[in-house]
């Protein structure tokens, strides 16, 4: 099922965009975006079919389609330790949406928010768009360990926000309950807001336990919100469906009335809630069998980087993304560089720009491919330099 002769690379050329297929020239491989090169389950495409057949796509309700509540409220409870109902779940457009959403809500001009260095740059993006200021904590991008004595130090009077990556993007670190609590702990001390972007969190190897940030304690249930996306597990990055999940019903009622979801200026597309829910009531075999195969990948890719000189990878413990660190005294712009111009292969720097400062010295490949791809594309790497 995802084997190189399941990729319609036609198909990927003229859609896959934001730095892949559909934006590079022929013979380069793009190991960027983390997206999948493989088709959606076919269950998903029929219930998108089902779902249109009586030719009806009418305004949907403005916090989302009950069964897309419902579907993503049991996948957290289900495999997350969550303790959500429905009504704990807002639909919107994509997790990327739900972090600016956040943000805002969160946040007046000034306000000071702490995310994690390096981390995605949609963290800083957010905060910054909603007039905050960002403080930066460091993570360890060989363990994924975050400093919390500089976490604490950063905390001031205009601090309202702390904001966790978890599965960490893009050391692939998943962040255990104990890290969590301390968060938590931390966050009621001085009556912080905690922001837990869990996109990643269905894609964990070796059988790992994953905690949703609100399940760890009482004070993390009281004052937080959690993202989800379905770009990651089910390859639907198009369709922009993700949700915000809050605890607080009174809190989340609040939400949605000011970030316009009460009228008609924000909503999420009926179709992209359909095509979610399906993925998560039946499109789990699929995405165990995707599951299985990202971890052959990440195996294959760590063994072969591991024997390169010019690279240290890291092991994820979940996402489908790896950071090597550099070994070879380029900065990571020039070795993207390097290996686009000299190998045809496009990976992403571990510059500022997209994951802060903590970042430079690494790449990110993304490995979310065929295993014949994802070999070609590392041998290139290696044999480039």
């Amino acid at each position: 099922m995802f084997n190189n002769n399941d990729i319609n690379f036609e198909a990927l050329k003229r859609k896959a965009y934001n730095g892949r297929w559909a934006t590079l020239e022929d013979g380069i491989i793009p190991l960027t975006a983390a997206d999948p090169d493989f088709r959606m389950a076919p269950v998903i495409e029929q219930g998108i079919i089902e779902y249109i057949k009586d030719g009806y796509l009418s305004y949907g309700p403005f916090s989302g389609l009950p069964e897309f509540r419902k579907s993503v409220a049991d996948h957290f409870n289900k495999e997350k330790s969550g303790r959500f109902s429905p009504e704990n779940v807002l639909a919107v457009n994509s997790a990327a949406q739900g972090m600016f959403l956040i943000a805002s809500y969160v946040l007046n001009p000034g306000d000071e928010a702490i995310i994690l260095d390096p981390v995605d740059f949609l963290f800083k993006k957010s905060v910054e768009t909603a007039g905050g200021t960002v403080k930066l904590c460091p993570v360890s991008t060989s363990t994924g360990d975050i400093d919390f004595e500089k976490m604490i130090s950063l905390i001031g009077p205009k601090t309202k926000l702390i904001s966790i990556c978890n599965p960490h993007n893009p050391l692939g670190k998943i962040y255990s309950k104990e890290v969590l609590e301390r968060v938590s702990k931390i966050a009621e001390a001085h009556d912080l807001w905690v922001m837990s972007d869990e996109i990643w969190s269905d894609i964990i190897y070796d059988n790992r336990n994953f905690h949703t940030y609100s399940s760890v304690s009482e004070a993390a249930r009281k004052k937080s919100f959690t993202v989800y996306g379905f770009s990651k597990s089910f390859g639907i990055a198009g369709l922009r469906i993700g949700a915000v999940l809050c605890n607080d019903q009174e809190i989340l009622e609040d939400f949605t009335e000011k970030s316009n979801f009460n009228s008609t200026i924000e909503g999420v597309s009926t179709l992209s809630q359909i095509a979610a829910s399906v993925a998560l009531e039946k499109a789990k075999p699929w995405y165990r069998e995707f599951l299985s195969h990202l971890q052959n990948n990440r195996d294959l890719a760590c063994k072969l980087l591991s024997h390169s000189g010019i690279v240290t990878p890291n092991l994820p413990e979940a996402t489908f993304v790896l950071f090597p660190k550099i070994e070879n005294g380029f900065t990571s712009e020039e070795f993207t560089q390097h290996v686009l111009k000299q190998g045809k292969v496009a990976i992403v720097p571990g510059s500022e720009r997209w994951f802060g400062k903590g970042a430079e010295g690494h790449i990110r490949i993304c490995f979310s491919t065929s295993q014949e791809i994802l070999e070609e594309g590392i041998n290139r790497i290696t044999n480039c330099f």
